[in-house]
């Protein structure tokens, strides 16, 4: 019965880590959209930039958003293509990327906060089934084979506590009208880091983002 417990309790463990890999590593914190444009699909060419200090994910991210930009019907472009120095950069030479892309928008993405959580699951210790006498009974009689199988199973049984720790990414998204550069759209994202590969995190913020923008009628 001993056995049959643990075997259902490491089932069940390993059922809740298989839904928490299922639970999606992007949430959308909060959202909004000017309402000048709600429903009007204004925004048909935009530059992706993504304002990271890796440039390889710079580059993953770009090309990641632009793809399913144009998967919705909207033509989309890589800033590294224009902008491929990185970091801070003059309101001139923003103002010549943009202009050199001939795009009507730009969509920026920033990480603006890195925080840890960390995550105790508690430790369990099971004992055995009851039975006749003190326990199962057999051994060295009819009550002793339980006393000693109760006493030996507290060890046998024992499920040491887990802890783990996981990482928020807080990032802000906005679109911008090349013209004025006005915000049309924003929006704040988390995403928990841990379960996923950078580019699973990536693919996930980028269709949770683009659903949004189509959602809310800018694209």
């Amino acid at each position: 019965m001993i056995k049959r417990l643990i075997q259902l309790t490491l089932a069940a463990s390993a059922s809740l880590v298989l839904l928490g890999c299922a639970t999606p590593a992007t949430t959308l914190d909060a959202q909004w959209v000017n309402p000048q444009y709600v429903g009007k699909h204004s925004v048909r060419h935009v530059m992706v930039m993504s304002a990271v200090r890796d440039s390889t994910n710079r580059r993953i991210f770009e090309d990641r958003m632009v793809a399913a930009l144009e998967a919705a019907g909207v033509k989309a472009v890589q800033s590294y293509r224009f902008l491929p120095e990185e970091g801070p950069v003059s309101e001139d030479r923003l103002r010549s990327v943009v202009k050199q892309a001939g795009v009507t928008h730009a969509m920026v993405s920033r990480i603006i906060n890195v925080t840890t959580q960390v995550n105790v699951s508690p430790g369990m210790v099971m004992g055995p089934a009851w039975g006749p006498g003190w326990g199962w009974g057999g051994g060295w009689g009819p009550g002793w084979g339980g006393f000693v199988g109760y006493q030996n199973a507290m060890w046998a049984t024992a499920i040491p506590p887990q802890v783990t720790t996981t990482q928020n990414v807080h990032a802000d998204t906005r679109v911008f009208d090349a013209a004025d550069a006005a915000v049309l759209w924003s929006a704040a994202t988390t995403t928990a880091t841990g379960y996923n590969s950078v580019n699973q995190l990536i693919d996930q913020f980028v269709q949770l983002i683009v659903g949004a923008i189509a959602k809310d009628g800018v694209i």
